[in-house]
C-alpha cells in the first residue's frame, strides 16, 4: 500500500473505550449490571455468558448487541438503559481515564490540521458522559455515536462515513480510522479508509486486527503522530 502520510490525512476518526479512553473492564462490568437489571438476559446464558458476548463484540453498538441477546426489541431496550446508567454511574465514580498520550497525539493531529472525530458504539448520552469525565469538551472537532449516522454502528462504515461528510472531507483515501476491535478495522475498510489502524490498547490483539484489514497495528493511539510523521 502506498505510505500515507500527514500531508494526505486530512480526516482521524479515533474509537474511544479501549482505543483513546482506558476500558479497564469497565463495559463488560456495565453488561453484568444490564443483566442483573433485566430478566430477559437470562434467556442468552449466565451472566458470566453475556459478559463474555460482550468482549466478542466490542466496538459494536450496543443497543444492536443487546438486540442479540434478547428476543424481543422492549427487552433489548431495557438492558440497554440499565447498562447505560451502570457504565454513566462507574464513569462518574472516576473509572474512565485517557489512554496515556492520547491526548497528546489528537492535540498534534490537530496542529497539522488534521480534523479529528470521536466514535463510539454508545448512545449520546453515555457518550457526553466519558468526555465530560475527561474534559474533552474542545479537545476534538465531533463526536459520534450511531444513532448520528442514522442507526447503524460499527462494523458498519456509516459513522465513518458521517464523519467525513460532516467535516467536509475530500476523499475517503484521505481519512484514517483507528480503533482496538475488529469491528473498528471492519468499518474502516468498508468506509474506504486511506489508513485502518489497529491499536493493541483494547479488546483485540495484532493478528485479529491484521486479519480484519487493518493496514497498520499500533501499540496505542499515541504513536499516531509518529506513524504520519509528525
Amino acid at each position: 500500500m502506498t505510505d500515507i502520510s500527514a500531508a494526505s490525512i486530512s480526516l482521524a476518526v479515533l474509537d474511544m473505550a479501549g482505543t483513546t479512553i482506558a476500558d479497564d473492564g469497565l463495559v463488560e462490568e456495565a453488561f453484568g449490571l444490564a443483566y442483573d437489571a433485566e430478566p430477559a438476559l437470562a434467556g442468552y446464558g449466565s451472566r458470566e455468558a453475556v459478559k463474555q458476548f460482550a468482549r466478542a463484540t466490542m466496538g459494536q453498538s450496543k443497543i444492536a448487541v443487546f438486540r442479540e441477546l434478547t428476543d424481543a426489541d422492549d427487552a433489548a431496550e431495557r438492558a440497554n438503559l440499565a447498562f447505560e446508567r451502570g457504565y454513566e454511574s462507574l464513569v462518574a465514580g472516576g473509572g474512565a481515564s485517557a489512554i496515556p498520550g492520547a491526548e497528546e497525539a489528537i492535540r498534534a493531529l490537530r496542529d497539522e490540521g488534521i480534523a479529528v472525530v470521536l466514535t463510539t458504539g454508545f448512545s449520546p448520552s453515555t457518550q457526553r458522559a466519558l468526555i465530560e469525565a475527561l474534559g474533552w469538551h474542545d479537545l476534538v472537532d465531533l463526536a459520534l455515536a450511531p444513532v448520528d449516522a442514522g442507526g447503524r454502528g460499527r462494523p458498519f462504515p456509516d459513522l465513518n462515513l458521517t464523519a467525513l461528510i460532516r467535516t467536509r472531507t475530500e476523499s475517503v483515501q484521505r481519512m484514517l480510522v483507528a480503533g482496538d476491535t475488529v469491528s473498528d478495522v471492519r468499518s474502516a475498510v468498508r468506509a474506504g479508509a486511506g489508513r485502518a489502524v489497529g491499536v493493541l490498547s483494547g479488546a483485540h490483539g495484532e493478528a485479529q486486527l491484521r486479519e480484519a484489514g487493518a493496514t497498520d497495528v499500533l501499540g496505542s493511539v499515541a504513536e499516531l503522530p509518529a506513524l504520519l510523521g509528525l
